[in-house]
């Protein structure tokens, strides 16, 4: 820690960040949710994390997949049964292990991820217009080093003509 910068001050900066992170974690609740219904009306916000995860990743085992979403292999097996019963993912044999099977997404499961998340996309969008991409790419890196636990990395001083 900086000599700078007091315990009290990062406490209470802290605190501020927990209070923003649990204002946006209800936020996505329930754009995951809303999302999930787009993508099959009824469909459960677990289920369409799941699905998400096997888009993100394009190819998992279930066993990766548990331990992705830190959940029960049972409920992960039931969750992808259901999956592919709407034709959203599908098994293709594991080359590297006989015994078990990769998980991927189906052109139509891609195809409907895309229209349930186009509405929440456009209002981010609009919401973001007026931010330069240099800070939304801050903010990805910044989040990305809070979620894995790393320092995030110090971006290079951008360089002007005044400078040189």
């Amino acid at each position: 820690m900086p000599a700078s910068e007091n315990l009290e001050a990062r406490t209470t900066a802290v605190r501020a960040l927990e209070a923003e992170f649990g204002e946006l974690i209800t936020r996505f609740r329930r754009i995951i949710g809303e999302n999930a219904d787009r993508l099959s009306p009824g469909m459960l916000p677990g289920a369409y994390k799941v699905f998400t995860t096997i888009v993100r990743r394009e190819s998992i085992t279930l066993s990766s997949l548990a331990e992705s979403l830190m959940m029960d292999k049972g409920q992960i097996s039931r969750t992808v049964r259901y999956l592919e019963d709407l034709g959203f993912i599908q098994r293709t044999p594991d080359p590297e292990d006989g015994r078990s099977s990769l998980l991927s997404p189906t052109a139509l499961g891609l195809e409907r991820l895309d229209a349930a998340r186009t509405p929440q996309e456009r209002t981010l969008l609009h919401t973001l217009a007026e931010w330069s991409v240099d800070d939304i790419q801050n903010l990805t890196q910044l989040l990305h080093a809070l979620s894995s636990g790393t320092t995030p990395a110090v971006a290079p001083e951008p360089t002007t003509s005044a400078a040189r």
